[in-house]
């Protein structure tokens, strides 16, 4: 069904702008606002697939003649449900890349995917502070906060976040940084939404070529003694290392290595960006705890970090549930392998904690929006199967919760929380202070509410 608007007013829009404009029905929107979750599928009224600021511009002032709800969209791996209304900023052909190694800042459009920003700062001897997947957007990840394979040796990717130019809502082109509009630049990093279009984002680079970094596996019989290995060898790594663990359920199917395909594996994560001997000792203790069945893990260069985490570049179904933990112990490694160990029908494809605490803990010196920080663990439920998204799923995501219940942060980063639209969620992504602040700041940005961002 198409979309009812004056044909004056959207034939003045596509002249007015350099890139495509998709109304509901015509063909190549749907391609336009695909999302790496297949099973989310956007039906908005209008789509405008923007190549440059003046086409955010005219993209708003659209909005605002027509009345329209503005959602912004790069390349949809933060999408959680369907937008089936209103107006959608397509910030994909966004995809400039500048860097300038004396300063080591990288200007990196709104559309750019982590992989190229990787590849283009390595030529320089340095690298961006990314996430576990490098085809994720880096400008969306970075305004929700940002944790990856290097979160406590380094932080949160906001916290390197050095400027934004953002179109408001008015259609004004401003700067935010931290001499100009700075309460607008405190906002964007780990605000998230509901402030602007961000166009471009210029991030601090840091110096390293190489880190001694991947994954182990360990076969079922195996894996629970890992395990639990996992949990008493993490307490006592340095802040200078990164790990996380996750159990898996492999499908036997094309797609996972042939080694692990229909098998239930337990995986450990590390990353020390430092020297590969120091790496090894420590990791050593863990390599030792059980037998291994693979390891993937050594000296690699900064341009590899993708293959830490091994995510996967191509989108598929999936049903992802989020939390921040306090602590982990072994009382908590008890009840949560008792929900995911073979035999026990769990759902999901994947359960990770990611061990936090180190650089994550300590904000900038002029301060972010980041939530999260008091947190030490986080974890993460996946189901692949389409048929569990209704009931399977969200059970044993609650039974999980349940028995975790006593570990659980009351702030949820909104990078991780259980979705945008759900109030309760979207109030416990920021501490009480900063979702105050926040709110000031989107009413000061955005008066009428022109951006479609957290509950209705």
């Amino acid at each position: 069904m198409g979309s009812s608007f004056e044909a004056d007013s959207v034939a003045r829009l596509r002249e007015a702008v350099s890139g495509n404009v998709y109304l509901r029905g015509d063909a190549g929107l749907a391609a336009e606002v695909a999302c790496f979750n297949p099973a989310v599928v956007h039906d908005p009224d209008i789509v405008v697939a923007v190549t440059s600021d003046d086409d955010v511009v005219e993209a708003l002032r659209f909005a605002r003649e027509n009345g329209l709800a503005v959602h912004i969209q790069a390349t949809g791996h933060g999408s959680e449900s369907p937008i089936t209304g209103g107006l959608i900023i397509s910030t994909r052909a966004l995809g400039s890349l500048t860097i300038d190694p004396a300063t080591r800042l990288a200007k990196i459009g709104a559309g750019l995917r982590w992989a190229p920003v990787i590849t283009a700062a390595a030529e320089h001897g340095l690298a961006p502070v990314t996430g576990s997947s490098t085809s994720v957007g880096a400008v969306g990840y970075s305004l929700g906060g940002g944790l990856g394979p290097l979160a406590r040796s380094h932080g949160f990717t906001a916290d390197w976040v050095r400027g934004f130019r953002v179109v408001t809502a008015d259609g004004e082109i401003v700067t935010a940084d931290d001499d100009t509009n700075p309460e607008l630049f405190w906002a964007l990093r780990g605000g998230k939404g509901g402030l602007g279009v961000v166009t471009e984002m210029t991030l601090e680079l840091v110096p390293l070529r190489t880190l001694y970094a991947g994954s182990i596996f360990f076969d079922a019989p195996d894996a629970e003694a890992a395990f639990r290995a996992w949990i008493d060898w993490s307490a006592q790594l340095p802040e200078t290392a990164t790990t996380s663990a996750v159990f898996l359920h492999l499908p036997d199917m094309e797609g996972p290595p042939p080694p692990l395909r229909g098998r239930f594996v337990f995986s450990v994560r590390f990353a020390y960006p430092g020297e590969a001997a120091e790496g090894a000792r420590l990791l050593d203790p863990l390599r030792a705890a059980a037998p291994v069945y693979l390891d993937f893990v050594g000296e690699i260069p900064a341009t590899a970090v993708a293959t830490i985490h091994n995510d996967p570049e191509v989108g598929a179904p999936s049903w992802l549930r989020g939390h921040m933990l306090d602590s982990f112990d072994q009382r908590d490694g008890s009840a949560l392998y008792e929900l995911v160990k073979p035999g026990t029908d769990s759902p999901f494809l994947a359960v990770e904690i990611r061990q936090l605490g180190g650089a994550t803990k300590v904000d900038t010196a002029d301060g972010t929006a980041v939530g999260g920080r008091d947190s030490l663990y986080s974890l993460s439920t996946l189901a692949a199967d389409p048929a569990t998204f209704a009931e399977a799923a969200p059970a044993r995501a609650a039974a999980i919760a349940d028995a975790l219940a006593g570990k659980i942060s009351a702030i949820t980063n909104v990078n991780w929380s259980a979705g945008l639209t759900d109030e309760a969620a979207f109030e416990h992504a920021w501490p009480p202070a900063v979702f105050d602040r926040l709110a000031v700041a989107r009413a000061d940005w955005d008066p009428e509410r022109r951006f479609a961002f957290g509950p209705v």
